[in-house]
């Protein structure tokens, strides 16, 4: 079983436990992982017994570190089923849909890596709990995709051009960087993961959703929490008004010109710009349009937008390429289709955003 599903009795209703656990991979998502979880949710959302669910992940080194893009370049590179790449897509932003708009409060507890379809579920969660270990990133720029599982939503709601930037690069957040810009709620110290689970089963919970939020909310703020003064420091903390600076205008090749070229004697900067330097161009696009056109969307409208998106990188060359380079060979030479975001024509970027979808030519059937 990919996941561990638990159904743990409290002093009066019951929480349903979901432990990602497929530790060797850091927890990626394959699409039996998906489909186990949707099963699950769709059954707990109408099931009177549950009040409240809890996400976590199996291992000590990740809570989820993507989609499982090992077994996505399978389906890439010939599989039996043509469909299976976009599939696995739509599959996927239902499960993160699902947990967005989930009628009961949704706990998720992130410690490692949370990274790309991590983060998708990470965010899609009411309470958003990390340990000092974790490190939160996009990095769908390295393989030739883009952030995805609804990053066009939280990215844009993180403060001034934050989103663009992490999009951009990759950027990967520590604790502090997640809580400052409020990717993540508060932290917790590891041996309170398991103390959190038995202070749950303390609570009687009414199955009153409402009820059961409110009782949850004071549950988790009376928790104790890490002494954030001895957290790691925050790079964000350092390098906003770097990233203010840089990421300001309204012309993409401007900006990644400016990033490139800016002198910033860091190591976490230099990681950042390495990866937009060796990216994919025609993500770089991708994630500027994105994030320009969800702005004015609905979060169903942004999961359509961002499958029509993924749907399209399955049938263009860069994101097997990416793989490729990153995971299969390791080459860390991919051969992108155009060499640099300045000649990637406009064409290119808009077939990605086309058709747009409604209720009728939903494949992921949102409502």
């Amino acid at each position: 079983m990919p996941i561990q599903v638990q159904e743990i009795a409290c002093r009066e209703g019951n929480i349903g436990l979901i432990t990602l656990d497929s530790p060797t991979t850091l927890n990626a998502l394959s699409a039996s992982m998906i489909h186990e979880t949707q099963a699950v949710l769709d059954q707990w959302a109408e099931a009177d017994h549950i009040s409240l669910v809890v996400f976590r992940g199996a291992g000590e080194r990740a809570f989820c570190a993507g989609g499982n893009i090992r077994e996505l370049y399978g389906a890439l590179s010939g599989g039996e089923n043509p469909d299976a790449p976009a599939e696995f897509f739509a599959s996927e932003y239902r499960l993160d849909y699902t947990i967005h708009c989930f009628p009961k409060p949704v706990i998720a507890v992130g410690h490692g890596v949370v990274m790309g379809g991590g983060l998708g579920i990470f965010s899609a969660c009411r309470y958003r709990l990390v340990t000092p270990d974790v490190t939160l990133a996009m990095p769908e720029i390295t393989i030739g995709l883009f952030p995805d599982v609804g990053a066009s939503w939280f990215l844009n709601r993180l403060p001034g051009r934050i989103g663009l930037f992490m999009g951009l690069t990759g950027a990967r957040l520590n604790v502090s960087d997640a809580l400052r810009v409020g990717l993540a709620d508060m932290a917790i110290l590891p041996d309170q993961v398991e103390s959190l689970i038995e202070r749950l089963k303390e609570e009687r919970w009414t199955g009153e959703s409402a009820a059961d939020d409110n009782r949850l909310f004071r549950l988790v703020k009376q928790l104790e929490h890490p002494d954030y003064r001895a957290l790691p420091t925050s790079e964000l903390a350092r390098h906003e008004q770097d990233i203010a600076r840089l990421s300001a205008g309204d012309e993409l090749p401007a900006i990644v010109e400016n990033l490139l070229a800016a002198e910033i004697d860091s190591d976490w900067w230099q990681g950042c710009v390495n990866n937009l330097r060796s990216g994919c161009p025609v993500t770089a696009w991708l994630v500027w349009t994105q994030l320009k056109k969800a702005q004015q969307m609905s979060l169903k409208d942004v999961f359509r937008m961002e499958y029509t998106m993924a749907a399209r990188c399955t049938q263009r060359p860069d994101l097997r390429e990416g793989i490729r380079a990153r995971l299969i060979d390791k080459d860390h030479k991919p051969a992108w289709s155009f060499p640099s975001v300045s000649d990637v024509p406009d064409a290119v970027v808009e077939e990605h955003f086309e058709p747009e979808l409604d209720d009728s030519s939903d494949p992921m059937a949102l409502r």
